[in-house]
């Protein structure tokens, strides 16, 4: 179990925060591993056109990976506190259901190629909506009484 520099347990919302943090950034870093990544001399900065695939499933491109890089190193940093944990699994969680939302509209839409600049693909879309539900339940879930001294709904400016 983690323990902090006191010896005592984290919160399991902190664990579990730094964990998804941990992933986002292993992701971002094996998207740059020609083997692991598919097509890997088809990589573009950015847009549909990247040939790239994670895994040999997930389309990614140098923006996608560092944009994994980047939120995995925002995650490790607000893990370090009870709040900062809840804010990165519940608004991360928020964060990636709106991202399913956009790229469930990019691939109906007629003119998806010139939107798509991240970019995305089907098994993105359904990854992105699974760590959605994920990242908002752990968020949610885990965060009662961790760090408020009292029970979540206790009113802060009532004695």
């Amino acid at each position: 179990m983690a323990r902090d520099q006191h010896g005592t347990p984290k919160p399991r919302v902190q664990q579990a925060a730094a964990a998804v943090a941990a992933l986002f950034l292993l992701l971002g870093v094996l998207g740059f591993v020609p083997g692991i990544t598919t097509g890997y001399h088809d990589m573009t900065f950015a847009g549909h056109t990247s040939g790239a695939k994670l895994f040999g499933l997930f389309q990614v491109s140098v923006l996608h990976n560092a944009l994994h890089l980047l939120f995995g190193l925002a995650g490790l940093v607000l893990a370090r506190g009870v709040g900062g944990a809840r804010l990165f699994l519940a608004g991360g969680g928020a964060i990636y259901l709106g991202l399913w939302l956009y790229g469930f509209a990019i691939e109906f839409s007629a003119e998806h190629s010139a939107v798509n600049f991240i970019p995305l693909n089907g098994a993105d879309n359904w990854l992105h909506l699974a760590l959605g539900f994920g990242m908002l339940a752990l968020g949610l879930l885990l965060s009662e009484r961790a760090g408020t001294g009292g029970r979540l709904d206790d009113p802060f400016d009532r004695p």
